[in-house]
């Protein structure tokens, strides 16, 4: 008896050293794609020191279900979030739990809105200790921000709304050497609010993906686990060839209501980043540099046509001259 309580005991050791850490790894295997990521505002700051988070497609019993984004107490100074993602791999989606760190990790490149375009965090950074807000991205309602910043967050009307990385028509991101490295350092997981949050989603049947055709009535709530009340935002739909409030390329003025989270532009976002132009793929020649432009030949100016100059009058004849008189004496008669 002693011997096969040994062995399950071991047995059971070896499955939980199998089992990887969800920030980590994949731990859940579906076959199926999750839907787009809905479009929604951004509901208001409930008071400074929170960091915004984005809401995600989490999986349960009766398939997807939405988890609406909130604003999140970091668990200790200097910490951002990196949110969560799906990926495919050997044909099943696996989830990617997201984790605090100092710097913001590889999150598939899924663009989740408000700052978080594929590429880092453009809503907020750490200063001194104080965390202060991107004034073009947040929205702070009537709470007074006085840490605040103007960065200016291109928006790409046009881009997709895909939530996975990986497979057929998702995201084809891979981590950039410092998001490699951000995965190496010290992360705390989930805060007990987040937790919380994805909780009471999953027992709001309203939030099945079944049940809201990728348009939940809860997108996102100013505070996490209070899904009634002002706080609460609903997903909108999204009209053919709408152009967002923060079109591409026009920054919005100081203080203004961010608009939803439409997709950013991510080559902007690598910009934002600061990091070096990626190389071409190898075996595509690289472009043809532009021809230069050559100043064109001076063209010879034709003179001015000189107005004619008139002909002088044909001379007239001159008169003909009288005979000359003679002027001596009259010859002699010598008859």
């Amino acid at each position: 008896m002693r011997r096969l309580r040994s062995a399950i005991w071991l047995l059971a050791a070896l499955v939980a050293l199998a089992i990887p850490a969800p920030s980590q790894a994949q731990v859940l295997t579906i076959s199926i794609a999750p839907p787009e990521l809905p479009v929604y505002e951004q509901p208001e700051l409930p008071a400074p020191g929170y960091i915004w988070t984005p809401g995600y497609w989490a999986y349960g019993p009766e398939g997807y279900f939405w988890v609406p984004g909130t604003w999140i107490e970091p668990p200790r100074v200097g910490l951002l979030w990196t949110p969560g993602y799906w990926g495919w791999h050997d044909g099943y989606y696996g989830w990617n739990a997201g984790y605090w760190g100092p710097h913001i990790g590889f999150y598939g490149g899924v663009n989740y809105g408000f700052g978080y375009g594929g590429v880092g965090y453009e809503g907020g950074r750490w200063n001194n200790g104080v965390f202060a807000y991107n004034r073009t991205v947040n929205n702070f309602g009537g709470v007074s921000v006085t840490n605040v910043y103007n960065q200016t967050v291109v928006v790409n009307p046009n881009a997709a709304r895909t939530s996975f990385n990986g497979g057929t028509g998702g995201v084809t991101a891979q981590p950039t050497p410092q998001e490699q490295a951000a995965a190496q350092e010290q992360h705390v997981a989930a805060t007990p609010a987040q937790a919380q949050q994805e909780h009471v989603a999953s027992t709001n049947r309203s939030l099945l993906a079944t049940e809201n055709h990728g348009h939940p009535a809860i997108a996102a709530t100013s505070r996490p686990g209070v899904f009634t009340g002002k706080g609460v935002v609903a997903a909108r739909e999204v009209r053919p060839n709408a152009v967002p409030a923060t079109a591409a390329g026009a920054a919005k003025p100081l203080g203004a209501k961010p608009g939803a989270n439409q997709p950013l532009d991510r080559a902007q976002a690598n910009r934002g980043q600061g990091g070096p132009p990626k190389p071409a793929a190898a075996g595509v020649p690289p472009p043809k540099p532009a021809a230069e432009a050559r100043p064109a030949a001076p063209r010879p100016q034709v003179a001015a046509a000189k107005p004619p100059v008139p002909k002088p009058p044909a001379p007239k004849p001159a008169a003909p001259k009288p005979a000359a008189k003679p002027t001596g004496p009259p010859p002699k008669d010598h008859h």
